[in-house]
């Protein structure tokens, strides 16, 4: 199938796929807000700049792997709401005991939600919210390899804006359930992660 990727109905297309794709993203940057509502403009954009990197590497994995190992790639489709549901169950987890121990600790809460995300937890979570994204390799199967990364650059982009209202969204809530709010922060992970399981396996 050739595509046009100067089509208006090809960026039509890729907006609402980016739009699709980053509501997880979206839910997690809100939290990540919400647990750190004293954060940086920098670390806004290293949040949602993070998670928009991983929303155009999974697509453009995912069309190189059906283009070169569609039966590996199908053997590994079932694992993908596993893998999302492990990690954020994980970093949910371990949110809320984080948080849990803040309020136990007079001052602490507010030095801690000042801070920056750790690296490997930012990595987990990009991860986790973008891993379903390599199925879309069949939706932009037909792509040429221009089309292609136009269509995983469009949703990149479109990622970008949603994390950075998500964040500041979370920031907005954060700062108005001080001493609470690394847990329900937390308490979203582990909802994102079972709902991204549930729509995986059951739906």
């Amino acid at each position: 199938m050739s595509i046009f990727v100067g089509s208006a109905i090809f960026f039509a297309n890729s907006i609402l796929l980016g739009f699709g794709l980053a509501m997880d993203a979206f839910s997690v940057s809100a939290a990540n807000g919400i647990a750190n509502p004293h954060m940086t403009l920098y670390e806004k954009f290293r949040i949602s700049g993070t998670f928009a990197l991983f929303q155009f590497i999974m697509p453009m994995l995912g069309w190189i792997i059906v283009h070169g190992f569609v039966l590996y790639f199908n053997a590994f489709a079932p694992f993908i709401p596993w893998i999302a549901l492990i990690i954020l169950l994980f970093l949910g987890i371990r949110m809320i005991i984080e948080g849990l121990r803040e309020t136990s600790d007079e001052g602490t809460a507010e030095a801690v939600s000042a801070g920056r995300l750790k690296k490997r937890t930012l990595f987990a979570q990009g991860v986790a919210t973008s891993i379903d994204a390599l199925s879309v390799g069949f939706t932009i199967s037909g792509y040429n390899t221009a089309s292609a990364f136009t269509a995983s650059l469009i949703i990149a982009v479109v990622t970008l804006i949603l994390c950075l209202l998500g964040v500041n969204l979370g920031i907005r809530i954060g700062q108005r359930i001080t001493g609470r709010a690394t847990v329900f922060g937390g308490m979203i992970l582990i909802f994102i992660g079972l709902e991204i399981f549930i729509k995986g396996v059951f739906l």
